[in-house]
């Protein structure tokens, strides 16, 4: 079997493929970079009609863990589809004039899906620092996550 060309570096022999920065480092930087709430400012947030909240974790961890109410669920890997209009995956959720505050579960991978969405030219919006294990620790209002019904999940 012959596999397709990729222009990804990991293919591509003008790229080398070790990494230039490790994920540390482009987490330290995003940290720089984007606004961060402590879990008690986001806390004052939350209800805000302007203010819409974003979980990034795997549904795994939603479904483990638990939710925070009203927060919407973009997996880190739509993220940036959901939100870019010109996409065909574009969800209305993220087409509002509001603040968009993302969490994840230690305030990592928030940290660079805030930082990338900033890239994208979305002027309003942070994350959690320390992400959802700190607005636990801090007494933010979590509910078990819903469970979708049949008619939903087909749609």
């Amino acid at each position: 079997m012959r596999r397709a060309a990729c222009s990804s570096s990991w293919s591509n022999p003008s790229h080398p493929t070790t990494a230039k920065s490790s994920a540390k480092a482009l987490v330290d930087e995003a940290m720089e970079l984007v606004t961060t709430y402590t879990a008690e400012q986001a806390k004052a947030l939350h209800g805000d009609p302007g203010v819409q909240f974003v979980d990034v974790r795997d549904v795994r961890e939603l479904e483990r863990e638990g939710v925070i109410p009203g927060a919407i669920h973009a997996p880190r890997g739509m993220l940036e589809f959901w939100v870019d209009p010109e996409s065909p995956y574009h969800r209305d959720e993220f087409a509002h004039d509001k603040e968009y505050v993302l969490f994840c579960a230690a305030g990592w991978r928030s940290a660079l899906a805030t930082r990338t969405l900033m890239d994208m030219g979305m002027a309003r919006v942070a994350h959690i620092g320390g992400g959802f294990t700190a607005w636990k620790a801090a007494g933010g209002p979590v509910v078990p996550k819903p469970v979708k019904k049949k008619a939903e999940q087909a749609g």
